[in-house]
């Protein structure tokens, strides 16, 4: 901020010069005032917004699922539907309706950069992989995934869960 100047003339009588430094004291004084009646406003707006932010990431994490969980509620409604008709309902339209229900579960989970993981056949990948078995295979190159046990999933490229899979290895000569 800057500051007024003071200036005080001298060559005026003593009760000239008393006016005068009177004058300026009050000068200075209602500058001080005037500073720190600033300096309370921007105290006072900085933890304003600071509130506000604190505000607005507190309710960021308690509604940050709520356009996932609303994706997942066809789902929800799909798989009571499939529940209640179970027993009126043939193999076919159970399998259909699966089908339908696992088709609503992926296009939720594209919608919102949930990726999933099948590294059939692949070579194994310990970032994106968990090994639980090792098995003797031809059908496959060694370090291979021969099976999936379990997919894996990725958001938006972080590892949510990694694959449950079963690596191949070379048949032991002679065996």
């Amino acid at each position: 901020m800057n500051e007024p100047e003071i200036q005080v003339e001298t060559s005026a009588g003593n009760g000239d010069e008393v006016a005068v430094l009177r004058s300026a004291l009050e000068a200075a004084e209602q500058a001080a005032a005037a500073a720190r009646d600033a300096q309370l406003r921007a105290m006072a707006e900085l933890d304003n917004v600071r509130k506000r932010a604190q505000r607005d990431i507190e309710s960021a994490q308690r509604f940050a699922l709520e356009r996932f969980a609303t994706e997942l509620l066809g789902v929800r409604d799909s798989l009571e539907l499939a529940a209640q008709s179970a027993a009126t309902a043939d193999a076919a339209s159970l399998a259909a309706g699966q089908q339908a229900t696992l088709q609503l579960l992926g296009s939720a989970f594209d919608r919102f950069g949930v990726q999933r993981i099948d590294p059939a056949g692949a070579p194994f990948d310990p970032t994106l992989h968990e090994a639980v078995a090792m098995q003797e295979s031809d059908a496959v190159p060694p370090d291979s995934v021969l099976k999936v046990l379990q997919s894996g999933y990725q958001l938006n490229g972080r590892l949510l869960r990694p694959a449950r899979v079963v690596v191949a290895r070379a048949p032991q000569p002679g065996a």
